[in-house]
């Protein structure tokens, strides 16, 4: 039976950290042009029903550095597009390719997706989740700053699908996380409840950077959110992380944005581009390696 990974808690604390500490050691090898090819002669599975940028060049050209290909699938490219249902889809494509990542709108549908695939299944994005970043983010921080254990977290905007991976990395990674958010604009409390010992949310942005060791944020209005951008440009005003609510933070705190920024809305250009805390691009980069080494790792699991 393969293992997915549709939520950080598929992988155990251990695992999590084996695999962000492999992604480190691919990028340095990346670097010095030392790479193996663990993935030869495999192939990647792409399905895409939200527009990425990061997302599908990261795995495509991932998957190409491990020696294996990829095939991307846009919504219009799939027999699910017409009413396959997802189940007869998923039997199919495992039969074909060795590994699948999928960027959907609803989680429901990845779950079933993987319950039928007889190959590793990865969720690169739901309305719920995005723990390939947080992946990538955690890899960042230890890169920086060494490990989070222990560390404060604030996130700073909508409690959005990147709200709740940091919600369910403070379980996995051991950390504590603020939240500051609008009222209205919440995580979903079935994903927060369960952890809610190590969660604070307010509606001060203040009061959530005070003393935090990471700061990070992400725009206001998601995807298929766009037709209620100014209303969220209106409610989420005074949630703007700039260099005012950094100072508030530790000393050695950082900043992180998952891309694409929308500057002088969630985040002050100034910011953005300040290398003092800003390590977005660094960030944005670790989505390569980080899923390197998740779908290695995945590939030789047992479940």
């Amino acid at each position: 039976m393969s293992r997915h990974f549709l939520r950080l808690q598929d992988l155990s604390n251990q695992e999590l950290s084996q695999v962000i500490d492999d992604a480190i050691d691919m990028k340095k090898r990346f670097r010095d042009v030392q790479q193996s090819a663990p993935a030869k002669g495999l192939i990647l599975g792409m399905i895409f029903e939200k527009a990425s940028t990061r997302t599908r060049v990261s795995f495509e050209a991932g998957m190409a550095q491990l020696g294996g290909s990829a095939i991307f699938l846009d919504s219009s490219s799939t027999q699910m597009s017409r009413g396959e249902p997802i189940e007869d889809t998923a039997r199919v494509l495992s039969s074909m390719l060795d590994i699948i990542m999928i960027r959907t709108f609803e989680h429901s549908n990845i779950e079933r997706f993987a319950e039928y695939a007889n190959v590793p299944v990865i969720n690169a994005l739901t309305n719920d989740t995005h723990p390939c970043q947080l992946l990538a983010d955690m890899q960042t921080f230890k890169e920086c700053r060494g490990d989070i254990r222990g560390k404060t977290v604030t996130w700073v905007g909508d409690g959005n699908n990147m709200c709740q991976s940091y919600i369910n990395a403070a379980d996995c990674f051991d950390f504590k996380l603020r939240i500051a958010c609008p009222k209205g604009y919440e995580p979903d409390p079935a994903i927060y409840e369960p952890f809610k010992h190590r969660i604070y949310i307010t509606d001060d942005p203040r009061d959530a950077c005070q003393s935090a060791h990471l700061v990070s944020t992400d725009v206001w209005a998601s995807m298929g959110q766009e037709e209620n951008s100014q209303k969220r440009i209106r409610d989420f005003d005074g949630f703007k992380v700039d260099h005012d609510l950094m100072a508030l933070a530790s000393d050695d705190a950082i900043f992180m944005h998952c891309l694409p920024a929308h500057r002088e809305e969630e985040v002050s250009a100034a910011l953005l581009e300040d290398p003092k805390y800003s390590v977005v691009w660094q960030q944005a980069e670790n989505r390569l390696h980080a899923q390197k080494a998740l779908m290695v790792f995945l590939l030789n699991a047992e479940a």
